[in-house]
């Protein structure tokens, strides 16, 4: 991907410009001074889209999982103590 490296003040004046060279491709640096603050990208959308369902039996989630946990495990109880 070319890059270009533009001033903060100029790229508000040159906003559609900028706008145009990352549609076509171009990575803008914005910059104040010597400083870089901001990068300018396209936005990238997925190769294709995501379908639920897909890995179908991939996680196992236990019979309990949405049962509330004992007291033991909020107040630290059953832990030896020190």
């Amino acid at each position: 991907m070319l890059m270009k490296t533009v001033d903060l003040h100029e790229a508000q004046t040159h906003l559609a410009e900028l706008v145009s060279l990352v549609r076509a491709g171009v990575e803008i640096i914005l910059t104040e001074g010597n400083t870089p603050i901001a990068r300018l990208v396209p936005v990238m959308s997925p190769a294709m889209p995501r379908l639920a369902g897909l890995h179908l039996g991939a996680i196992l989630v236990a019979d309990d999982f949405d049962e509330p946990l004992p007291d033991e495990f909020w107040t630290g109880m059953n832990e030896a103590p020190p």
